[in-house]
């Protein structure tokens, strides 16, 4: 890529594309396009193809997607599926019919079995089941990756896929029905500190920033003790969902975007496709290969925050995948690795939270 060639982040604004925007960025990319959602729909296939005449990008990056954590997928499986299959098919698609010289698409590691081997390798994919929990937007994912897959193979193009594990940083989801698992502990254990503390009036000035459930910060404080105890925060403990078991692996966003423009810049095709003839999972894990217990990284995030109460284990809620560590092998063998570990990072995006 040269530093002037255009270059469209779709999902400019979120956790992966923001991140992925301001790495460009400091690397002295100047030509960056990126649309919010009220300015460009992805699901409208009519609106993408307009976009992609007026554009002309050479360069796509498809950050892009419906995302959420066990509590959304499970209320929410039709939106998880139907919309990212539509992103995927309208940005991809047009990519493809405009010629684009290369494109990034980002999955997920969810996208691989719930008894996958651990650490799990990239020829994991569609060995078993997926976990029950997120298995609409998996599917999804996979249609994504193996789309890209099957594009180069028929049609010579240049689509690369990767595959972050958890993520967190700077513009992390805080919304407490929503949010993934870190940003949810910390604005839980946040809440649970002030609620500890008395401090309602900075629990309204969080509210008023962040509504929860339509509650601001001029809800009463009877409306927002009742909801907070909704999302299992009281005033001397606080419950968090499973056994606290589970054992996960996390990497900073900001190392996420610079894997990922890293092999937007010197990674091929070529480089994953390997020799054999039938051609196979080309995609490549993105992540530390470090794993922590839920149980631990509630630790780092009680210390980070201040919480002085107790924490509780709810059972009756799901756990989820019991262990997910990605096999990091092929990256670091394409020549990359990260670089912020998750005992600085939780204090880093505590600070953020706190300044936004």
């Amino acid at each position: 890529m040269n530093k002037d060639s255009k270059i469209y982040v779709a999902g400019h604004r979120g956790l992966v594309g923001s991140a992925i925007w301001n790495n460009l960025l400091k690397k002295g990319y100047t030509n960056l396009v990126g649309r919010t959602h009220q300015e460009l729909d992805l699901m409208d296939a009519v609106a993408v193809k307009q976009f992609f005449d007026d554009e002309q990008p050479e360069y796509v990056v498809l950050a892009a997607a419906h995302v959420g954590g066990i509590m959304a997928n499970l209320k929410y499986r039709a939106d998880f599926i139907y919309q990212n299959l539509q992103i995927q098919q309208n940005v991809i698609g047009e990519s493809f019919r405009h010629n684009v010289k290369k494109l990034l698409f980002l999955g997920s590691t969810c996208i691989y079995p719930r008894e996958a081997p651990q650490p799990i390798p990239e020829d994991a994919l569609l060995t078993a089941p997926l976990e029950y929990t997120n298995e609409p937007y998996a599917i999804a994912k996979i249609a994504g990756l193996k789309m890209c897959e099957s594009f180069n193979l028929q049609y010579g193009t240049n689509y690369i896929a990767v595959m972050p594990t958890n993520l967190y940083g700077p513009n992390d989801n805080f919304n407490l029905e929503t949010s993934h698992v870190l940003p949810a502990i910390i604005r839980k254990m946040h809440l649970a500190r002030l609620l500890n503390e008395g401090d309602f009036e900075a629990i309204r000035t969080d509210l008023q920033k962040r509504p929860v459930e339509g509650h601001d910060g001029t809800a009463t404080e009877q409306e927002i003790i009742a909801m907070l105890a909704k999302y299992g925060i009281d005033r001397d403990s606080l419950s968090l969902w499973g056994t606290g078991k589970p054992i996960r692996e996390f990497l900073w966003s900001e190392d996420m975007a610079d894997a990922s423009v890293y092999c937007l810049e010197h990674i091929d095709f070529d480089d994953v496709r390997g020799t054999h003839p039938d051609v196979r999972n080309c995609h490549i894990n993105i992540g530390s290969g470090k794993e922590i217990t839920i149980f631990e990284l509630a630790q780092l995030v009680k210390q980070a925050v201040g919480y002085q109460g107790d924490i509780k284990w709810d059972a009756s809620k799901p756990d989820g995948t019991l262990r997910k560590l990605t096999d990091v092998s092929k990256l670091h063998s394409l020549g990359w690795r990260h670089s912020m570990e998750i005992e600085d990072g939780i204090p880093a995006l505590y600070n953020w939270y706190l300044t936004h």
